[in-house]
């Protein structure tokens, strides 16, 4: 080894002993005519070593320095750090490899840097306290959730990269086949056919942490490429896969923060939706929204009195930083989500209403409200007149814009959605029903005898895990039933026809017996940019894409030469003009 202890790991204990230590040049310092300060860094930590004026390092240099662990003199101990107390001295170094000036700083000075000088020179912001950190806790999480599944009588299998391209779900990368010019393979945007024929084989519990790729626009919390967790399992119900997916988020927080979060509680769509306005709630604030219908059923308000629906929110102390010209901009966004408009309204010391639309409000409507959401002096209320689902959609997002708390507040609240719609609307273009989640979910049984004549109210055994407003993950019980899987393939337009033409080779093994089963996957991603109080996940990603999709690094995606789109049986178009 060419080195006996890591930088970051000497304390006093150490005083005395001989060390041999590797890494790149943080900082070097003069000390005085014949001494300077050089402090050694590599992943785990800085320590400081007295070494000769004339040794000629500079930062980012790789060296190794050999000496003598020794105390601080008093007065110089930098409480500041974990090796504060100590420093090498009678230090000798070899310079392995010389280096230029650093781009950027390789400290928390480079949040500020572009993102795409970083991305560009990636292999240097790797260096960075901060990314060091996020990637070990990535491995942490890597390797609590591999153990909890195997614990829990997982097996692991890989699934193949290259499989039938599926268009009916999210969009794909293509992959042209050589030998069979004409034809192409698509990477897998889940694993999710493999896996329930993993069932149907006899596997009876899967696990893999499985490279998704799908070819969608990126954001803060998708990538081209992202990690799941991907399970599945057989002779289970919903509180089955619940149990065992809850036991391995649940070990990846202990590995990662030291306290294991109590047991994650549940509550249905409808619930979800009536009172936080999403299907993702995040639970670390209130300003639950509020049912008001009632309250205005007689109201001789025009803007009410037409609405199926009426929903406040309350935003507490809020209403003396909320001027007249950015309430315009609220309502202004409030109808970019649908709403025909929005009802602010600012109450006043005396407990009135400070409100363009106040005077339209009878004295007990005003009272009413005023009670119903616990108003006080300076809180700020909106109100939503609406279709029951715009109403709560647009407020959700009300309720995020005004209370949302950075990734970074704690503490972390998940929570199980259950209980989804099976479908959720119909295609105007096409007259169909549009699922909710994907057509292979199973309804509820009870609702069962709804199917045909009132689907929209038919729940499916699907679930969601959400932590702060961020949707982890989603699964559900699969049907297993072919007749049944033909019934919610009638009500979506698909003839036995064309489903053994979309679906026969992941439909026809049902016909030898397919198990009960259900699953799901969680985006690891997701979880350890949370856990890093990350607000990005490029963060926690060693080479990550920026928005644009394209590679600053590499240059990819980028031509490739007519040999092989010879082999491949490829033209391409010319530019679109």
């Amino acid at each position: 080894m060419m080195r006996t202890h890591l930088c970051g790991t000497l304390r006093t204990e150490h005083i005395g002993q001989a060390v041999t230590l590797a890494g790149w040049v943080n900082r070097r310092r003069e000390h005085g005519e014949h001494l300077a300060f050089v402090d050694l860094r590599d992943y785990s930590g800085i320590v400081q070593c007295v070494v000769d004026n004339t040794v000629d390092v500079r930062s980012e240099y790789v060296v190794t320095v050999t000496g003598t662990v020794a105390a601080r003199p008093e007065g110089t101990v930098n409480e500041g750090l974990p090796t504060g107390q100590v420093e090498i001295v009678d230090a000798t170094v070899e310079v392995i490899s010389r280096a230029e000036p650093p781009l950027f700083p390789l400290d928390e000075r480079a949040d500020d840097v572009d993102e795409l000088v970083r991305l560009r020179h990636r292999y240097l912001d790797l260096r960075r306290p901060r990314m060091q950190r996020n990637l070990r806790i990535r491995s942490q999480v890597n390797t609590a959730v591999r153990a909890a599944m195997v614990r829990q009588g997982f097996v692991e299998v890989e699934t193949p990269m290259l499989m039938p391209t599926t268009p009916e779900g999210a969009r794909e990368f293509v992959v042209p086949s050589r030998q069979r010019p004409g034809t192409f393979y698509a990477l897998p945007q889940s694993p999710q056919l493999y896996k329930q024929l993993l069932m149907v084989g006899g596997l009876d519990r899967y696990f893999q942490i499985a490279r998704c790729l799908r070819d969608e626009d990126l954001r803060a919390d998708r990538q081209y490429e992202f990690m799941q967790l991907d399970l599945e399992m057989s002779f289970v119900d919903v509180d089955d896969v619940l149990d065992a997916a809850e036991q391995s988020v649940l070990d990846a927080a202990e590995a990662v923060t030291g306290v294991r979060p109590p047991a994650v509680p549940r509550i249905n769509w409808r619930q979800a939706m009536d009172t936080y306005g999403t299907d993702k709630p995040d639970l670390r604030f209130g300003m639950e929204l509020v049912e008001l219908t009632d309250i205005f059923a007689q109201t001789g308000f025009k803007a009410f009195a037409t609405a199926g629906c009426i929903k406040g929110i309350k935003a507490p102390g809020a209403a003396p930083d909320w001027g007249r010209n950015k309430l315009d901009g609220l309502t202004d966004h409030a109808k970019s989500l649908g709403a025909k408009g929005l009802v602010w309204l600012k109450v006043a010391a005396d407990g009135s209403f400070e409100s363009p639309v106040a005077k339209f409000l009878s004295a007990e409507e005003s009272r009413a409200l005023s009670e119903r959401l616990e108003a006080k002096p300076e809180d700020l209320l909106l109100l939503v007149a609406d279709e029951w689902a715009t109403a709560c959609e647009v407020l959700g997002d009300l309720r995020n814009t005004l209370g949302r708390p950075p990734v970074a507040e704690g503490p972390y609240r998940y929570l199980w959605v259950v209980d989804f719609p099976l479908f959720v609307g119909v295609d105007e273009a096409t007259g169909k029903l549009k699922t909710g989640h994907h057509p292979f979910c199973h309804p509820h049984t009870e609702d069962l005898p709804k199917l045909e004549s009132d689907p929209l109210s038919v729940r499916a055994w699907a679930y969601d895990l959400v932590l702060n407003g961020w949707e982890l993950g989603s699964g559900s019980i699969r049907i297993h039933d072919p007749a049944l899987q033909q019934r919610v393939f009638s009500l979506l337009g698909v003839d036995e026809a064309e489903a053994q033409a979309r679906f026969g080779f992941f439909l026809n093994p049902f016909r030898y017996g397919a198990p009960p089963h259900g699953g799901f996957a969680y985006g690891l991603d997701r979880l350890v940019a949370i856990l890093a109080g990350e607000e990005n996940i490029r963060e926690v990603i060693a080479f990550p894409k920026p928005q644009s999709g394209g590679d600053p690094m590499t240059g990819a995606p980028l031509p490739i030469e007519d040999r092989q789109l010879n082999e491949l049986g490829l033209r391409l178009l010319p530019p679109a003009t």
